[in-house]
C-alpha cells in the first residue's frame, strides 16, 4: 500500500493516540509522530504502539517528542491539542483558551511544515480551523476541519438504529458546523438506496436529528470525567487515508467555502473532494431551500465566533 513519508499528531491525548494507532496499524506512511506539550505523554504513547508492531504486523515507525521541529517533513498534520470544556467553563472561556493553543501551533507548523496539509480537530472545531487557516496563511485547500464525517457517522448509526439496517447500508451527510446547528441533509439520506422518508416517520427522524446534534454530550453525560474518542479517531483516519492515499473520497468537512452555497469566507461542513492535494473540490449537493437555509444560519455562527477572536486580537 502506498502513502505518505511521514504524518505528524499534534495532541496525544486520547483521540490523537487512537487516530494514531489506526494510522500505524494500517502502513499508510513510512513514519508517524506525536507530539504533546506534556514532556513524556507523547514519547509513552509512541514507544507503547511501537510495541505493537510485531503482533499487528506494520512497518511504520513511531516517535514521540515534546519538540514541535519534530513535524519537520510532515506531509499531513492532525491537531487535536487544546482543551475540552470544564465545569463552570464559559464557551468564550474555551474559545479563548484553545485559539491561544492553536495560535502557537499554527506558528510551529508555518515554519517546520510549511507544505503540510493540515487536519483539526480542536473545538470549537470550525472556528479553529478557521484560526488556523488565517495564522498559517495556507491555502483553504490544506486546512480542513473534522466533524462533518463523525457527525454523519452518528446519524447514520441512529439511523442504522431504527431502521435494523446495517450501519454502512445507510447513506447520509450532515453539513454545517459541528455543534447545535449541524445540518443533517434528511432529503438525499437513504438505506439501501430507499429514501429515509419512506422507512421513517418525520417525527422519528427528528429524534434522530436532536440526537445527533448532541451525540457528543450524550457521550460526556455517560462518562463524566472523559469525552469521545472511538468515533472521532475513526474519522479522522478515514480523512487521512483518502488523503495519504489519494483516494479522492467524497467526505462531508469543514472546508473553506468562498461562494458555494451562497456562502462566502467561512469555514463549514460541506462534501468535498479529498486527496493529495487536500481540498481538491467542493461538491455542491441538490438540498432543499429549508437545508440551504440551515446551512447558511450554521456558517453565521462561525462568523460570530470569527468576530469574537477578532474582538479579542486572535485576528
Amino acid at each position: 500500500m502506498s502513502g505518505v513519508h511521514k504524518i505528524s499528531m499534534i495532541g496525544a491525548g486520547n483521540v490523537g493516540a487512537t487516530a494514531g494507532q489506526k494510522i500505524a496499524e494500517r502502513d499508510i506512511t513510512d513514519e508517524l509522530v506525536f507530539v504533546d506539550v506534556v514532556d513524556g505523554l507523547p514519547q509513552g504513547r509512541a514507544l507503547d504502539m511501537m510495541e505493537s508492531a510485531p503482533v499487528e504486523g506494520f512497518n511504520t515507525k513511531i516517535s514521540g517528542s515534546s519538540d514541535f521541529s519534530a513535524i519537520a517533513g510532515s506531509e499531513i498534520i492532525v491537531v487535536t491539542a487544546g482543551l475540552a470544556r470544564k465545569p463552570g467553563m464559559t464557551r468564550s472561556d474555551l474559545l479563548d483558551k484553545n485559539a491561544a493553543i492553536i495560535s502557537s501551533v499554527s506558528e510551529s507548523i508555518r515554519k517546520h511544515a510549511p507544505d503540510s496539509i493540515v487536519v483539526v480537530v480542536t473545538n470549537p472545531m470550525d472556528i479553529m480551523t478557521y484560526l488556523l487557516f488565517r495564522k498559517t496563511g495556507f491555502p483553504g485547500s490544506r486546512v480542513i476541519g473534522m466533524a462533518g464525517v463523525l457527525d454523519t457517522s452518528r446519524f447514520r448509526t441512529f439511523v442504522s438504529m431504527a431502521t435494523n439496517a446495517y450501519p454502512s447500508q445507510v447513506s447520509a451527510f450532515v453539513l454545517g458546523g459541528h455543534g447545535p446547528s449541524m445540518v443533517p441533509v434528511i432529503s438525499s439520506s437513504s438505506v439501501g438506496g430507499v429514501p429515509l422518508t419512506r422507512l421513517l416517520d418525520m417525527e422519528k427522524i427528528e429524534e434522530i436529528v436532536k440526537r445527533t446534534r448532541m451525540g457528543g454530550d450524550e457521550i460526556v453525560n455517560f462518562l463524566k470525567t472523559g469525552s469521545a474518542f472511538y468515533a472521532p479517531a475513526s474519522s479522522i483516519y478515514e480523512m487521512v487515508q483518502s488523503i495519504a492515499l489519494d483516494e479522492k473520497r467524497i467526505l462531508p468537512c469543514s472546508a473553506h467555502i468562498d461562494g458555494e452555497y451562497g456562502i462566502s469566507d467561512i469555514y463549514t461542513g460541506v462534501p468535498v473532494v479529498l486527496g493529495r492535494k487536500g481540498v481538491e473540490k467542493i461538491i455542491e449537493l441538490s438540498i432543499t431551500e429549508e437545508e440551504t437555509e440551515s446551512l447558511r444560519k450554521s456558517a453565521e455562527n462561525v462568523r460570530i465566533d470569527v468576530q469574537l477572536l477578532t474582538e479579542h486580537k486572535f485576528l
